[in-house]
């Protein structure tokens, strides 16, 4: 089943994945995985929370009246209904999943109430403990009103950051008290160490403080099902590495302190023995505009062996790569420590990971980890798999590439190069240079994302290309990297564009790093017309011709970025990702989806889980079995009824 399409609404499409190597594991390993997996999936309200303060009061409501619904009757009302289900269900919450701009009902608000009065009064309160006059009122308001909660995350420094963002990392302070409170508490102790990640900031009676994300504070009946679970994994356990980091998750989860978390952080890191591997805890911070607290997430993962002795090859030479990079040497470790990086097959994918997903990761974040500790690197296979092989037959590339040396490259080498790249990036892009002492990546605000990615696409991009990946015998022709410049170039002016409305901006980190990088370099190479602009039959192509130049340009970008990150420079940040990364032709963008709608091709994609099915004898876990999930709806629907704790 793996990258078959499962479902289909508005522009998203909901693909399997397979994890074959889940049977060759051992009854034990099988047993650790189950247990992570429970872990992973106990967090999923937490997560739905943290996005908006009303995120599940709304959930509730539409899953009383989706059960409501009969499948056999459906109107246009109901259909409408059901899809906008769909794509909320998809964004954990009423805000897109990327552009973070709240998602309006195309079905009528009369029809809402109509559904609503319908309900049982178990259903209304199950609902909300605030009763049918705040459903009606103002979860229905909260639902259609354009004016208010319009952005999840605001990307706009002329306003306040935190006070236009509708996120729930934040309760009644104001960007300057907030950005104060963290900087008094660095002040206060090692600027080096993780501040803010595992709490909502609270303003109550002019008393700033943190409600902290633990067993006995804030989310706290979630994360005691999420330690329940990793308590009985660590029965399950591969070695004493392993077990370790296990340990002090779950004494982070008990305590929340940050100093546990980083202790966790680097004992996970050095795991690098282990076959099953988990990510759980409050790890990313796309979610907040001023880069500070983190979003809950979780995966759970097999080491793909075979497939890891290339990112093994890659870890072996970070220090050629780190010592070669076109960076100030300034901003170069002038020791590399501690990089590691394998191929993974992804079991359970939970919170901020699903139903959409990364196809890479490295962690940890914090800076002084990395540079003292080192990182651990994942490309996610069978999700890039998955994607490959749901692409090959559905006219995209045909209908996107100029020409057919294009689409032979892809043919020959779309897999493994997309692959690289991203093993590149997260392994040696995330993981290579240093910053400045006394500079924090708080410094960038809403720019750090953005900048970070943008970052380790360009480390990606400019090695990909060289020599030394035909010597280290990664790949057998430079044409690998020729491939993946046409597709990034291509990806980055044109494509993604297909994921947004016409005439928004750019909101998403990744899409403004992507775009950032490949009209800055169309822009520098014009005089030499490294990246040509052609139409063709009224349709626009962005073509390469000239790969050696274009990554010259590629270097010379890194070299400005790195020094950005490294000094802490807002405002270099600031003016490479406005001037570049966020406005959109407007005609360009018009034809980009009218392409996409002759296509018939949903822009957007997530997986559903495999289900583990625990084999049972006296009340013990023996074995897991593992089978594919072939609804959507129905899965969701189940973690609803079988992992709602909040």
């Amino acid at each position: 089943m793996d990258g078959i399409i499962l479902d289909r609404f508005y522009d998203i499409k909901i693909l399997s994945y397979e994890c074959e190597l889940f049977d060759k594991l051992t009854e034990e390993k099988k047993i650790l995985i189950y247990c992570l997996s429970q872990a992973a999936l106990c967090g999923r309200d937490i997560l739905w929370d943290q996005n908006f303060k009303y995120n599940l009061e709304i959930r509730r409501l539409l899953e009383s009246i989706y059960t409501t619904i009969d499948d056999n009757y459906l109107d246009i009302e109901d259909r409408r209904f059901v899809d906008y289900f769909k794509r909320v269900l998809f964004s954990n919450g009423i805000h897109h999943h990327y552009s973070t701009e709240k998602l309006i009902p195309e079905f009528s608000k009369d029809y809402l109430l109509s559904r609503i009065e319908k309900l049982s009064t178990e259903d209304i309160k199950l609902i909300s403990n605030r009763g049918l006059t705040f459903i009606k009122r103002d979860l229905v308001n909260v639902m259609f009103d354009t004016t208010i909660y319009s952005k999840r995350v605001s990307q706009n420094a002329e306003g306040d950051l935190v006070a236009d963002s509708s996120n729930n990392f934040y309760s009644g302070v104001s960007t300057q008290e907030a950005e104060k409170f963290y900087q008094d508490l660095r002040d206060r102790s090692d600027t080096k160490k993780s501040v803010g990640l595992n709490s909502q900031l609270r303003k109550d009676s002019d008393q700033i403080y943190e409600d902290v994300w633990c067993l006995n504070g804030m989310y706290g009946k979630a994360i005691e099902q999420i330690v329940f679970w990793l308590k009985k994994a660590l029965d399950h356990t591969e070695n004493n590495e392993q077990n370790r980091w296990l340990q002090l998750l779950i004494e982070y989860y008990t305590n929340g302190n940050l100093d546990i978390f980083d202790n966790y952080s680097i004992a996970w890191l050095n795991d690098k023995k282990s076959e099953v591997d988990s990510v759980n805890g409050f790890i990313e911070i796309y979610g907040d505009p001023l880069g500070i607290k983190a979003s809950w997430e979780a995966i759970v993962n097999i080491k793909n062996i075979d497939a890891t002795k290339r990112t093994e090859i890659i870890s072996e030479n970070a220090q050629w790569f780190e010592n070669n990079s076109p960076v100030d040497k300034n901003f170069k470790r002038e020791k590399v420590t501690g990089v590691s990086a394998k191929v993974i097959d992804v079991v359970t994918l939970g919170g901020d990971c699903y139903p959409a997903t990364p196809i890479g990761i490295n962690l940890p974040n914090a800076e002084w980890i990395r540079e003292e500790y080192g990182s651990k690197s994942v490309t996610i296979e069978n999700i890039t798999k998955a994607y490959h092989k749901e692409s090959l037959n559905n006219g995209f590339l045909r209908e996107f590439a100029f020409s057919e040396y294009e689409i032979e490259l892809n043919e020959k080498y779309g897999f493994i190069a997309g692959n690289m790249h991203t093993d590149l990036h997260e392994c040696l892009g995330h993981g290579s240079g240093k910053i400045n002492d006394g500079v924090t990546t708080e410094m960038l605000k809403n720019y750090y994302s953005p900048i970070e990615e943008a970052r380790a696409d360009l480390f990606a991009l400019y090695y990909i290309y060289d020599q030394k990946m035909i010597d280290l015998e990664l790949f057998d022709s430079i044409d690998a990297a020729k491939c993946e410049y046409s597709n990034y170039i291509r990806n980055g002016l044109v494509t993604q564009l297909g994921r947004i409305e016409l005439g928004k901006d750019i909101e998403q980190a990744h899409m403004r790093n992507r775009q950032l990088i490949s009209k800055w370099c169309y822009e520098k190479g014009l005089k030499d017309n490294v990246i040509e602009r052609k139409v063709r039959n009224t349709k626009t192509y962005f073509v390469v011709n000239d790969y050696e130049k274009l990554r010259d340009l590629f270097a010379e970008l890194l070299r400005e970025i790195q020094r950005i990150k490294s000094e802490g420079d807002y405002d270099g940040a600031k003016y490479l990702v406005e001037n570049y990364g966020i406005k959109i032709d407007y005609d360009l963008h018009k034809e980009v989806l009218e392409r996409f709608r002759l296509l018939n091709i949903a822009p957007y994609s997530g997986f559903v889980n495999p289900k583990l099915i625990p084999v049972l004898k006296d009340d013990i876990v023996v074995d897991v079995l593992i089978e594919p999930c072939t609804s959507y709806i129905d899965q969701m629907i189940e973690y609803s009824e079988n992992y709602s704790f909040l």
